[in-house]
């Protein structure tokens, strides 16, 4: 008889867990009355359905709102998020063209509702700055002639717009480009020179000094579009009277050199760039450079920040166009050398050693 009533408790107990209401009950198979179910407002479905999760979402630039700002005129913006995907101008790893979609989806955990940043103070979601992602130029693949084109031409139709900010401390649009191959650097220049009608200064951080003379990629087959590479923009721009020269600077440098000598920094200093090493930033540390950067470019002028993203160890960004590594122990090497007064036996033609009289860190 006892072994009945246990069985029959546990039934029971058993039947009261399936009727009774769980956390895992899913609403949509309950019989909703339509009379006491009124249509949500527009403020309410916003409320719950107009967000999302790092995860979700169509990929768009840190889940910002997507348009086509290069077809759309009405799409006013004070900061632009510009995809150039483009790649047919590097000398030797191709791949950069799906760099802004990479970007983008790197960008996903960038969202508003924890996007806070105490170092800076801000949640950039919440300025009164309208951030769109503008979606890509649609650069022809094919011809880098065009390719050129069609990049100057978006980003002088998206620089010469009015901000939607009223604000005349913020006169024009900004617009922050996801490459694409170095290259598009010279398109930027060429547009931001008409937009403000004066050279600019350019602050690169890059493992390569890309001022290099067209001729120093050897080849018998020479082409004026030959001379357009991600390593010769800003030797074409210094040409045509885009840079500010002496007002600019290279940042995070440790580059091979062409030949057996220096030219390639006489070229660079012809084009007026400042040239700081990836060794002497890990000597002055990051306010020791923002100091030599601030004394060199100034804040009177407009700059065009050009961020290469080979300036970090391959180790950090594989598969990156040109790779360069940073040998920390051969800096350590170098460093103590130097600090026994044994540099020169080191590196006769370290920065330091041959540029006294120059203008260099």
């Amino acid at each position: 008889m006892a072994r009945y009533i246990v069985v029959l408790l546990t039934i029971s107990i058993y039947h009261g867990l399936i009727n009774a209401s769980s956390f895992y009950d899913n609403p949509e198979q309950d019989p909703i009355p339509l009379a006491d179910y009124p249509p949500s407002s527009a403020e309410d479905l916003r409320r719950k359905w107009d967000s999302d999760w790092p995860f979700s979402g169509i990929s768009t630039f840190a889940h910002l709102k997507h348009v086509r700002c290069l077809s759309d005129r009405e799409a006013f913006f004070d900061v632009g998020i510009i995809g150039a995907p483009f790649d047919t101008a590097v000398s030797y790893r191709p791949g950069a063209r799906f760099g802004p979609r990479a970007i983008r989806a790197a960008s996903a955990r960038q969202i508003p509702f924890r996007g806070f940043n105490p170092r800076r103070g801000l949640n950039p979601y919440s300025t009164p700055i309208t951030i769109l992602d503008c979606g890509d130029i649609p650069i022809t693949p094919v011809d880098n002639a065009v390719a050129l084109h069609q990049m100057t031409a978006a980003f002088l139709e998206l620089g010469s717009r009015s901000p939607a900010l009223s604000d005349p401390t913020w006169p024009r649009p900004k617009l922050l480009t996801l490459g694409g191959d170095h290259s598009v650097a010279l398109a930027s220049l060429r547009a931001l020179h008409k937009i403000y009608q004066q050279p600019i200064a350019v602050l690169h951080f890059d493992a390569h000094l890309d001022t290099w003379h067209p001729a120093k990629y050897p080849s018998a087959w020479i082409s004026e579009q030959s001379k357009f590479t991600h390593g010769t923009m800003f030797w074409m721009a210094s040409n045509e009277g885009l840079i500010l020269n002496g007002s600019s600077a290279h940042a995070g440098l440790r580059t091979r050199l062409s030949g057996d000598d220096w030219e390639d920094f006489a070229d660079d200093e012809q084009q007026g760039f400042l040239r700081i090493t990836a060794d002497e930033i890990d000597e002055i540390g990051t306010s020791g450079i923002i100091d030599v950067i601030l004394e060199r470019i100034g804040t009177k002028v407009p700059v065009y920040l050009s961020l290469d993203i080979d300036v970090l160890d391959p180790g950090i960004t594989a598969l990156v166009a040109s790779q360069v590594g940073y040998e920390l122990l051969t800096s350590m090497v170098g460093r103590g050398l130097k600090e026994m007064g044994k540099e020169d036996e080191f590196d006769k033609g370290s920065i330091k050693n041959i540029g006294k009289k120059r203008e260099e860190l």
